[in-house]
């Protein structure tokens, strides 16, 4: 069956009048379905037969919480959702100064095989439907009860991996009638696929791109990313080039501070020279550990000075905060404990 969720306000009127219902009804239905209904019994202004025709007809996807867990530290919340297959997927609710914003999941499991990530120590299951990746919205926002106004979509899997659902996602998200949060206020991170880089630079949007770099050359990038195989380093800057060239929309670089390894002040000299120039931003992320990788977190006078060797050369830096240290909040470790302990699919 087609998961409704998955079709803009256009596709629904298309179907409707195939059945016989008038297309204004596909605002209607477009509405509830942005309101995080769990049942088309729910759409009160819908005739009786027309609910029963739409359920015969389409599949409604509802996500049900495994585990909730809330940060005492700073209030966020991170879920495990379980799908209509029983996969399960992460996401995360994070509070500031600006707003909510939440972090996505695109995949189930993820391929890029990252030795620092949790998320692809399983592999890839399946890509995400548009629809899917939009109860993560819809359903934090309802069970928190706090609108959202800004998206990540840097949770487990590659968002550009999943490119048609991706692409459909953004279009449904910030589509009139629905939640309808703006192209500005949502980031897609990618670990470097370069070519659909240029493909999404084609694309025109609005969003914020954040490119997972995470070292300044591809001997150390290849040893924790395999992507660098596929996409050198140079092949992903001229990727990069062309995707602000195209867009005007500056990119923001991902940078994992791991200790003795990515941290050294040769790496903050050379990812100097690779970005002098460039309009560019540099967020310095300090690693999460996962118990089965062998890296560790650089230490916090390590992550200042490379942060000041950068400024030095004029390339913008900032830390990032770290939210929820004490609920699983990296990517994919949530998944990954329910997983060892049998209640994760």
């Amino acid at each position: 069956m087609t998961e409704i969720k998955c079709l803009t306000i256009d596709e629904l009127k298309t179907v409707l009048v195939e059945m016989g219902e008038k297309p204004f009804r596909a605002g209607q239905i477009f509405k509830w379905l942005h309101q995080g209904v769990e049942s088309f019994e729910e759409m009160s202004d819908l005739s009786k037969a027309l609910r029963a025709r739409l359920a015969e007809r389409f599949a409604l996807t509802v996500p049900r919480i495994v585990r909730k867990q809330v940060s005492r530290v700073d209030g966020t919340v991170k879920y495990l959702w379980q799908l209509r297959d029983g996969a399960c997927v992460e996401s995360v609710l994070m509070h500031y100064a600006h707003g909510v914003s939440v972090c996505v999941s695109t995949q189930v499991g993820c391929r890029m095989g990252c030795r620092f990530c949790a998320s692809g120590l399983n592999g890839l299951e399946r890509h995400l439907s548009a629809g899917e990746i939009l109860d993560e919205v819809l359903f934090m926002q309802k069970d928190s009860g706090q609108p959202v106004s800004n998206i990540v979509l840097m949770g487990t899997g590659e968002p550009l991996d999943n490119y048609d659902n991706v692409l459909r996602f953004l279009q449904l998200v910030s589509c009139p009638g629905g939640i309808q949060i703006g192209q500005r206020h949502i980031s897609l991170s990618t670990s470097g696929l370069a070519d659909k880089i240029e493909q999404l630079a084609d694309e025109h949007l609005q969003i914020t791109l954040s490119v997972s770099l995470h070292a300044p050359d591809d001997e150390t990038r290849a040893a924790i990313m395999p992507v660098d195989t596929a996409y050198p380093i140079d092949r992903l800057l001229r990727a990069c080039r062309y995707y602000f060239d195209t867009t005007g929309r500056r990119i923001s670089y991902e940078y994992m501070m791991a200790r003795d390894t990515t941290d050294r002040p040769w790496q903050a000299e050379r990812l100097a020279r690779l970005l002098r120039g460039r309009p560019a931003h540099v967020n310095l992320i300090p690693l999460n550990e996962v118990a089965e990788s062998p890296l560790r977190p650089s230490r916090p006078e390590t992550v200042r000075r490379f942060q000041q060797a950068l400024e030095k050369h004029g390339v913008t830096a900032t830390v990032r905060r770290r939210l929820g240290p004490d609920i699983d909040a990296a990517c994919g470790q949530l998944r990954r404990r329910a997983m060892q302990q049998g209640t994760a699919g």
